[in-house]
């Protein structure tokens, strides 16, 4: 099989589209997109009532899913 026909047929599904959380930081407010797989990957230990808690990639604060996070 010709090498650059199977990089155009997308063998690994990379062209698939990535869905996007938003997440915002409780401490300075600002907002970044997790990819939902990533997501999943940190939800996956949790039990039913706990948040997914990542790092604030400005302040190092703690950033939580934007739709769970009080309005100032």
């Amino acid at each position: 099989k010709d090498f650059l026909k199977w990089l155009e047929e997308d063998p690994f599904g990379l062209d698939e589209d990535i869905k996007i959380i938003i997440f915002k930081c409780l401490d300075c407010g600002k907002e970044d997109e997790v990819p939902e797989y990533v997501f999943e990957e940190f939800h996956y230990d949790l039990n039913d009532n706990e948040e997914v808690e990542v790092v604030c990639p400005f302040c190092n604060g703690t950033m939580r899913r934007a739709r769970n996070v009080p309005s100032d």
